[in-house]
């Protein structure tokens, strides 16, 4: 069995983002060569998540506005007294900051209009990371 570590890291530039991280991912697995197994993603932050969905510009703007119902940004959080961005972190409690893809013959086994889309919380930042893991053939 293989364990294979990366870890991703770019900016955000705006407070809410979708970033597609999909060619980024898929780089990463092609240069590693790897056969039949899993691959772990993770973002190190309380305030970002990672989802799976397709990345059409109008969807985007959905699923940010989905984020937005479910926690404004503008209540008034018990958290907001220190830091002021509870809607952040409520956000990746609802949308966690991980998702496992399956690995078949070295390529993701994702759906046809699937992508790999780190979502911004609580931007902008000059460093985020999403740390990539295989485990497998």
């Amino acid at each position: 069995m293989r364990v294979l570590f990366e870890e991703l890291v770019f900016a955000t530039k705006r407070s809410e983002q979708i970033v597609d991280i999909t060619g980024d991912v898929r780089a990463i697995v092609n240069r590693w060569g790897v056969s039949n197994g899993l691959l772990v993603l993770f973002s190190p932050h309380a305030t970002a998540s990672i989802v799976l969905n397709e990345a059409e510009p109008g969807l985007e703007r959905d699923i940010l506005n989905l984020f937005r119902l479910i926690a404004p940004s503008d209540e008034d959080y018990h958290h907001n007294r220190i830091d002021n961005n509870a809607h952040a972190h409520l956000r990746s409690v609802a949308f966690p900051p991980y998702v496992v893809i399956p690995v078949r013959d070295g390529k993701l086994l994702l759906g046809a209009w699937q992508r790999i889309m780190f979502v911004e919380n609580d931007g902008p930042r000059a460093r985020r990371a999403v740390i990539v893991q295989y485990v497998g053939e």
